[in-house]
C-alpha cells in the first residue's frame, strides 16, 4: 500500500505534473490556425523532445519514488532534470526546458519569447515563430492531486518535502497550488530547418 501511495506522489516531481502520463499536449486547431506559418515538422520535433524528456524523467522518479518516497523524488529532480534536459536538446537538435510564473528552481527563468504567454496565464499549446526561422513552442502544465504533495498549501506538506524543498530550493516559489491549476510549462526552441536552403 505504502508503495502505491508513493507511486501516486510521483507526477509532483514529473516535470512538474502534466494533465496525464500518456495525453500528448497536442496542438490544438486554433491554435495552430493562429500560427500558420510555423512548419509541421516544427511542431513534431518539438512535441516529441518534450514527450522523451517527460517519460524519461518520469522513469528515474518512479524509480527514486520506490526506494526512498518523495524526499528522494525532489533530489532526483533536483539533479537529474537539467541533465536530462540537456542530453534530450543534444539528441533532438533543440532546447528544451521549464519554466512557471511561480519558480521552484530559478534557473528555470522563461526565455523572453515566452514571457507574454507566461504573464497571461496561457493554458493552450502554443507554436511561434521566433528570429531566424526557428520556432518556439509551449506546452502547459496542469497539477493533479497528486502532485499537491510538493506544490500544495505549505501547511499541508510534510516536515520532511519541507525540509527537502528548502535545502534544494531556499527561494521556492512553487507552493500553494490546489488540484488543477496551472503549474507551469515546457518550452521547446527549435532551430530553423537548413536543409532545406
Amino acid at each position: 500500500m505504502r508503495i502505491a501511495v508513493l507511486l501516486l506522489c510521483l507526477f509532483c516531481f514529473t516535470v512538474g505534473c502534466s494533465k496525464s502520463s500518456n495525453q500528448k499536449n497536442e496542438p490544438t486547431s486554433s491554435t495552430v490556425d493562429q500560427l500558420p506559418t510555423v512548419e509541421l515538422s516544427a511542431q513534431e520535433r518539438a512535441t516529441a523532445a518534450k514527450d522523451e524528456l517527460f517519460q524519461t524523467l518520469s522513469t528515474k522518479l518512479v524509480a527514486a519514488m520506490s526506494s526512498g518516497g518523495p524526499v528522494n523524488a525532489i533530489e532526483v529532480c533536483s539533479k537529474e532534470a537539467p541533465k536530462l534536459a540537456q542530453e534530450i536538446s543534444a539528441r533532438h537538435e533543440l532546447t528544451i526546458g521549464r519554466t512557471s510564473f511561480r519558480l521552484r528552481n530559478p534557473q528555470n527563468a522563461a526565455p523572453e519569447w515566452t514571457q507574454p504567454f507566461v504573464a497571461n496565464h496561457e493554458t493552450d499549446v502554443q507554436f511561434v515563430p521566433l528570429e531566424n526561422g526557428a520556432t518556439g513552442a509551449l506546452f502547459p502544465i496542469h497539477l493533479k492531486p497528486q502532485c499537491l504533495t510538493c506544490h500544495g498549501p505549505k501547511e499541508q506538506l510534510s516536515d520532511d518535502v519541507k525540509q527537502q524543498l528548502a535545502a534544494y530550493y531556499p527561494d521556492d516559489q512553487a507552493t500553494g497550488f490546489q488540484d488543477g491549476d496551472l503549474r507551469g510549462w515546457f518550452w521547446v526552441e527549435v532551430p530553423a530547418d537548413t536543409t532545406k536552403e
